[in-house]
């Protein structure tokens, strides 16, 4: 029987050797085969203005109610500036134990900080959320490892200092459907 795949969905503009590698990541993390899924959605009910952001709960639930029955879990990328809104602003957020996430390369770019662009540390940055979220999804929590991709990231400096991997507790934690 084959196993069903993790969505990846491009809900924002991402070339494609760029959706390649972050699957290729997600592949090698979770052992199940990765489908990459562009759709497009209206973003601006999810805009608040008085914020200048896009409420990630609303997103969330709309990826979550993607119709996608093939796929074990769906993971929705954007590139937008995401809030909840008891943060400031999020990299993601998933479902915990759920079927789905999102993950924004928004905050991601060095460029956001004032410093030159960077595009290999914008690609392992992303790479470490999406398997964070989907860690989640799994039914991780956050981890004190100071390497684990479980770890969790209130600035970009602290996933920079990340693995793309899971500690040996989180990693046998993984509830691996």
């Amino acid at each position: 029987m084959d196993q069903q795949p993790i969505t990846l969905l491009s809900l924002g503009f991402f070339e494609n050797h760029f959706l390649q590698d972050i699957g290729a990541v997600v592949n090698h993390e979770f052992f199940f085969p990765v489908n990459i899924k562009e759709a497009h959605l209206d973003l601006i009910e999810f805009y608040d203005a008085a914020r200048k952001q896009y409420n990630g709960n609303r997103l969330l639930k709309e990826v979550d109610a993607f119709d996608s029955p093939e796929s074990l879990r769906i993971i929705g990328l954007f590139s937008v500036d995401l809030f909840v809104p008891i943060l400031t602003y999020i990299f993601g957020q998933a479902y915990m134990g759920g079927r789905s996430g999102i993950v924004s390369v928004y905050r991601l770019s060095n460029e956001r900080y004032g410093m030159k662009p960077d595009n290999a540390i914008l690609l392992d940055r992303f790479k470490k959320e999406v398997v964070h979220e989907l860690g989640h999804t799994f039914g991780l929590l956050h981890c004190h490892a100071p390497t684990c991709v479980m770890r969790s990231s209130t600035y970009v400096e602290d996933i920079d200092q990340k693995d793309h991997s899971f500690c040996a507790e989180c990693r046998a934690n993984l509830k691996l459907d």
